[in-house]
């Protein structure tokens, strides 16, 4: 759906819109959608400015950050927006930006699609990493065995010389500890 600034120049625009899973393009191989993504919102123009307000659900398909195992989310994000036309930019001087400023993005042309809207909002929606329990322990740094299926296959290894303070510290701590 594209939201024209003709358009909303006549009426503020209602929708409700449903995308399969693959129709939104995500710019993403971290995760993949595996349910319905439904947006419901609402776009008026305020001066030159989109203001989109909003809400959306899905689930998403990506992988354990500890681990790599599948996981699978369900994301919800309410959202509120302002756009502004990116000819309203000054190219030829230096701005400081305010905070202000960073609530809101830029749109070129006649306005924007919505599809690319819900696309950012999902990414925000996600965490930096999301991990299939608490207590998952990854994988082993060094023969690459998941940790909480098997032991780790790659036996003692010799300390990195570097570590060897550290070492004797926490030795000297445990022996304080126990006398």
């Amino acid at each position: 759906m594209f939201i024209g600034v003709k358009e909303l120049e006549q009426h503020e625009l209602t929708f409700q819109e449903e995308f399969a899973p693959g129709t939104v393009d995500f710019h993403s191989a971290e995760f993949r959608q595996t349910g319905p993504l439904q947006v419901t919102a609402s776009a008026a123009l305020e001066g030159d400015e989109i203001h989109i307000a909003g809400r959306l659900r899905t689930r998403l398909a990506l992988p354990c950050a500890r681990c790599l195992g599948p996981i699978e989310r369900a994301v919800e994000r309410r959202f509120e927006l302002f756009y502004r036309p990116v000819a309203s930019i000054r190219r030829d001087e230096e701005i400081e930006l305010h905070d202000q400023d960073l609530d809101y993005g830029f749109y070129s042309g006649d306005g924007l699609f919505l599809a690319d809207v819900v696309a950012e909002q999902v990414h925000l929606a996600l965490p930096m990493k999301t991990v299939c329990s608490e207590e998952c322990r990854g994988l082993c740094p060094h023969c690459g065995a998941n940790l909480n299926r098997e032991r780790c296959r790659c036996g003692s290894r010799p300390m990195d010389p570097r570590l060897a303070p550290l070492a004797e510290w926490l030795d000297r701590k445990k022996s304080q500890g126990a006398g």
